[in-house]
């Protein structure tokens, strides 16, 4: 029983999980506080059980001996070792250990109790025995000084939220998921592309500015002279409102009212931007290139539907791009961002390489294709519809073959 306790209990202590015993200890759980310091100085903790262990084996041999002898003799020693392996191995390693793997807390706890004062009672014999072994470790290059815990890695905590089961809902599985992919993805993934952004041209006549003021579904729009390029600022349309009720809005007001444009580079990473939109307490922001050039445009709701997914109930009825067909079918604009197709359909597209549905069709057929054309990508049916300018304007596309679906599963 006394060599049962210390392996069982070795193996319970070892196979704690660190950070859910630090949540205990830092909730007030005595025995979680008392394994969290024994295990914060492990060659001491290793050093008693390993002691206790071989002490309580030890006097087992001899035992097992003396009695072996003393009822039969001389072939009683033979006897005696064939059974004391046999037990020890049975009741004093594998049961206890394997009881130890499955219940760790249950174990360990309570053994902690009993560990700690152990521990002072013995310190003097257990230091002495370390002092030799940790010698030894650093004459070899072994460093025994305390080494922290690791630190969770990505992948690491990747696989603890896959791994929760019913502990997490779905949703929140997929959001924690997003979060950690915030670091991998770059604003031109998700970005408005260029020829796509909608803003207010100063050039253009009043009248046209007032109806486009008037009948834009957007919060924040970006003004120019001409083209983006020459952008001048941002304006809130809630503020021209105002202007407007109060009969005081014209071109000069317009300019007055602007807020100097926020620009994003192309390489900067959404977990970054999130953060940027945070302390410059901005909601949209012009992606710029390398030499200056607008590439696109991003807002924090794009960042946001990052991490939670679009916000209405029916994605593809917020989506511009995409647009449902009686038969099952989608009809797509080709300039969509393959990031967005994938989250508003639950589709898995390869998102690697190409970014928009256009290059991906591009990349994959090596030519500009003529419409009529048909292309199946990662088991998705895709016909072209249109193409124009070198470059695929509208897709008519399948859901995933079954075949494809269930192999995924």
């Amino acid at each position: 029983m006394v060599s049962a306790f210390f392996s069982g209990t070795e193996t319970a202590l070892m196979s704690l999980n660190r950070y859910r015993l630090r949540h205990l200890a830092e909730s007030g759980h005595r025995g979680a506080i008392l394994a969290q310091k024994l295990l914060s100085k492990p060659d001491r903790l290793i050093g008693l059980i390993l002691l206790g262990n071989n002490l309580a084996n030890i006097l087992i041999t001899q035992l097992a001996t003396y009695l072996g002898y003393a009822l039969f003799g001389d072939a009683g020693i033979a006897i005696a070792t064939g059974v004391l392996t046999f037990g020890l191995l049975i009741f004093a390693e594998v049961a206890p250990k394997t009881l130890a793997a499955l219940h760790a807390e249950r174990v360990a706890f309570p053994a902690a109790f009993i560990y700690v004062p152990l521990l002072k009672l013995t310190y003097p014999l257990v230091w002495f025995v370390n002092l030799i072994a940790n010698s030894i470790l650093k004459a070899v290059g072994v460093s025994t000084d305390d080494v922290e815990s690791q630190p969770i890695s990505r992948e690491e905590l990747r696989s603890v939220v896959n791994q929760a089961g019913g502990l997490i809902p779905k949703r929140h599985q997929k959001m924690l998921l997003a979060l950690l992919d915030l670091d991998k993805e770059r604003v031109e993934d998700i970005m408005v592309p260029r020829n796509e952004i909608v803003g207010i041209d100063l050039d253009e006549p009043w009248d046209e500015i007032l109806e486009q003021l008037e009948q834009t579904p957007y919060t924040r729009l970006p003004v120019y002279h001409g083209d983006i390029d020459h952008v001048v600022g941002i304006i809130h349309i809630r503020r021209i409102f105002k202007l407007a009720q109060a009969d005081r809005l014209d071109k000069e007001t317009l300019e007055s009212e602007l807020r100097a444009p926020y620009f994003i580079p192309e390489s900067t990473t959404l977990n970054q931007q999130l953060l940027n939109f945070q302390a410059e307490r901005r909601r949209i922001g012009l992606v710029v290139d390398e030499y200056g050039d607008i590439q696109g445009l991003v807002t924090l709701e794009d960042l946001l539907e990052e991490i939670v997914g679009e916000f209405t109930t029916d994605p593809t009825a917020h989506s511009r791009s995409i647009h449902p067909q009686p038969d099952g079918s989608y009809i797509i604009d080709g300039s969509i961002h393959i990031r967005e197709l994938n989250r508003v359909l639950g589709w898995r597209l390869p998102t690697k390489g190409a970014r928009t549905l256009n290059g991906l069709i591009l990349e994959y057929l090596e030519m500009i294709p003529e419409p009529g054309t048909s292309v199946l990508i990662n088991g998705y049916p895709l016909e072209i519809v249109q193409t124009k300018h070198n470059a695929v304007r509208t897709v008519r596309a399948q859901p995933q073959l079954l075949k494809y679906s269930q192999k995924k599963k």
